[in-house]
């Protein structure tokens, strides 16, 4: 089982782990690139960090190892969305922010399965799941 229930995602926070959901595409089709959303937890604290970066892998499952979207932008840690005290507001925040799924919630390292998975479709435009997905390159 690829998503984790509620509980699961809260415990993974507490125990200090990160979670994070794959997103749409974002982009152009000149220079196509992908997003995630990761709640990390923090000393006292969970972050909500957005992800963007070039889509220009045939077929990996680290997101982590593709390239920044954008020239000047710096990749390493993603865009602070948001800091709280609780895991649930932390999930509460990233779901608001970026339009994340409660149950599309995965384990760290895990959203690059499904990037994987959006590349083996064809790169459909709307991600299976996400077709409400607010837009981000606002």
């Amino acid at each position: 089982m690829r998503y984790l229930a509620e509980p699961f995602i809260l415990g993974a926070l507490k125990r200090g782990r990160s979670v994070e959901q794959f997103l749409v595409p974002a982009g152009t089709p000149e220079r196509p690139g992908v997003r995630w959303v990761e709640v990390r937890p923090v000393p006292g604290a969970y972050e909500v960090h957005l992800h963007t970066a070039l889509d220009c892998e045939p077929l990996t499952g680290d997101l982590d190892s593709l390239p920044p979207l954008f020239d000047d932008e710096e990749e390493d840690l993603g865009l602070l969305l948001a800091t709280t005290n609780e895991p649930l507001a932390a999930l509460h925040a990233a779901e608001s922010r970026t339009g994340a799924a409660r149950e599309r919630w995965v384990n760290q390292s895990m959203a690059g399965d499904e990037y994987r998975d959006y590349i083996l479709s064809g790169r459909p435009a709307a991600t299976p799941g996400y077709e409400h997905h607010r837009e981000l390159d606002d």
